[in-house]
């Protein structure tokens, strides 16, 4: 606090809190930085190398009805879970989380590899999209934990390389393991790379944190599923196992915009939401959430 000439009282605010990048050495920043695109390739690399593999893991399966759920499913479960990672990663620290996530996802791979049928195929990718949902918004959010924000952009664009190199080597790749080794192998394959990404991040990631007391807002999470999950639901059948015009599409299209509703007043008067719906008044907010949501549907578009 300073006074002013005229008696007055003026508030001086401090200097904001260093980053990570200002307390460790650059080596120590280039082997965090490592340890993250490797989470962020693993989770990359798989989307690229299944959506070559899947004619074949089709023809082997059978179950052709099924075959948008094999990618369907790793996605709505990384969708779902995205939200409660970051904020149990606000609460408890990125690194146990981001490697966790890491684990859940190869674990999914294995059992995904071991599949006999559809079923259990898509069960398993749904494991597989749970870990997922860890690994990528935890690895923005640690650049954003390390580096200033008038670094973070150059950073980040490292990570948009990352999927870059994926979708280019993805594809050659998946259809070469396929060819000689076998589609099975398209899934085992994540075991060394993830081993390696584990292992870094373990090792470089900052173990101290600073704990902060948060709630979770669980109302929000169940709501956010609830009409998430119908959503998709009725988006990946319509069409195919029913009309776009039957009962069962348009209730579940109702049923999730009463769910989208009852989600958006939940959140208006949480004490921290998951998603805090006032940020859409931010147009760059919003202008960059269309954005990437236009580019990750064409991505994934196109990746099928």
């Amino acid at each position: 606090m300073a006074q002013t000439q005229n008696g007055s009282v003026m508030a001086i605010s401090g200097p904001e809190p260093q980053s990570l990048s200002a307390t460790v050495s650059r080596g120590r920043l280039i082997s965090i930085l490592i340890g993250v695109m490797l989470g962020m390739l693993l989770a990359a690399l798989d989307q690229t190398i299944v959506g070559t593999a899947l004619p074949r893991i089709v023809a082997n399966l059978g179950g052709l009805e099924h075959y948008a759920w094999v990618v369907t499913a790793y996605l709505l479960a990384s969708t779902v879970s995205i939200p409660l990672y970051g904020k149990l990663s606000d609460m408890y620290g990125r690194r146990i989380f981001f490697i966790g996530g890491m684990v859940i996802f190869l674990i999914g791979s294995a059992l995904a590899g071991t599949s006999q049928d559809m079923t259990q195929l898509i069960i398993y990718r749904s494991i597989q999209g749970l870990g997922a949902g860890g690994m990528m918004p935890i690895a923005l959010a640690i650049i954003g934990d390390i580096f200033p924000p008038s670094e973070r952009g150059k950073w980040q664009g490292l990570f948009v390389a990352v999927f870059g190199l994926a979708s280019i080597i993805g594809p050659t790749l998946g259809g070469w393991i396929t060819d000689n080794w076998g589609w099975r192998w398209v899934f085992y394959v994540n075991m060394p790379v993830g081993i390696i990404a584990i292992l870094t991040a373990g090792f470089v990631l900052p173990k101290a944190i600073r704990r902060v007391h948060h709630t979770i807002d669980y109302p929000g999470a169940i709501t956010l599923v609830a009409w998430t999950v119908p959503l998709l639901l009725a988006f990946s059948w319509a069409g195919t196992q029913y009309a776009w015009n039957s009962w069962q599409i348009i209730g579940l299209f109702s049923f999730a915009a009463v769910m989208l509703l009852l989600f958006v007043l939940i959140e208006l008067r949480a004490a921290e939401p998951i998603i805090t719906p006032r940020l859409f008044n931010n147009s760059i907010f919003s202008v960059s959430v269309i954005a990437t949501f236009l580019v990750s549907a064409g991505m994934f578009g196109a990746i099928m």
